[in-house]
């Protein structure tokens, strides 16, 4: 079986709370390892700051969040914290059964990134694994770690502009990444106890509306069709069965604190 054997749905661009969004995730891997569709997906998260699965409420200033109206919650992938901003951010899902994909992590990411390398290149934006070669600048903030070649993707003067993470689910395989659009620094470090400084975030972070002449819904439209073509997928939506266990998922997960507040 290969990713071309599969039926595929595309969801186009929708906003939904933060623990919903990766509910959403789980709903749809239970349903294309029961053998329903594989899916790919473009969301806007409301300004959410998701946490890695292993990362510190420790790291985290809870009291900005609150005061700017910004919601967590925490990812099941690793990295640091990612503040996901709802007009400079869009990010994409893409969620396929096990047997059809690469058992090795690092094929299957290369893989998966095609569409994203793709959309990039469709933008107008020369983007590309990273080469690794930039240490960490704040290692509880995502976007400020030491850069990796097999997920991180870069602009043409070495700034992240992507970042990837993959997990593996009930005979499924997840992978989500965020893409920036333009960069509000400010906010994004003010998430951390750290206080990283912006200045240095906006000399390690690239955003599209820096490289390219493009505005923020030519970019989701380019990357929902991007990843549409990929596999040749159906416009699709949830169902209402999705929905249902997706927000049973939210409820005793995603949006618990023993999940978002644990200590790791």
């Amino acid at each position: 079986m290969s990713l071309a054997d599969l039926e595929w749905r595309v969801i186009g661009e929708e906003t939904r709370p933060g623990p919903m969004t990766m509910a959403l995730e789980a709903a749809a891997a239970e349903t294309v390892a029961a053998g329903g569709p594989a899916t790919v997906r473009v969301y806007t998260w409301p300004d959410t700051l998701s946490l890695g699965y292993g990362q510190d409420p420790d790291t985290i200033d809870w009291a900005f969040c609150e005061r700017e109206d910004i919601g967590v919650t925490r990812r099941p992938t690793g990295g640091g914290a990612i503040y996901h901003d709802s007009v400079a951010d869009i990010s994409y899902g893409i969620i396929a059964p096990a047997e059809a994909v690469p058992g090795d992590l690092m094929a299957c990411y290369e893989q998966f990134c095609e569409p994203v390398l793709a959309a990039f290149e469709r933008m107008g934006v020369d983007a590309a694994f990273a080469d690794d070669e930039r240490a960490a600048v704040h290692q509880p903030a995502c976007y400020l770690r030491q850069l990796h070649p097999a997920h991180d993707i870069v602009g043409p003067d070495g700034r992240k502009l992507s970042g990837n993470a993959q997990y593996r689910q009930k005979d499924a395989v997840i992978q989500h990444g965020s893409l920036s659009v333009s960069l509000r620094p400010d906010r994004h470090c003010g998430c951390f106890t750290a206080d990283p400084d912006p200045e240095r975030f906006g000399d390690r972070v690239g955003a599209i509306d820096e490289y390219a002449d493009i505005d923020r819904a030519e970019a989701v439209e380019t990357l929902r069709s991007t990843l549409a073509e990929w596999v040749d997928a159906d416009a699709g939506g949830w169902t209402d069965d999705e929905l249902a266990r997706a927000r049973e998922h939210a409820e005793e997960k995603y949006d618990a604190d023993e999940w978002i507040r644990r200590s790791p």
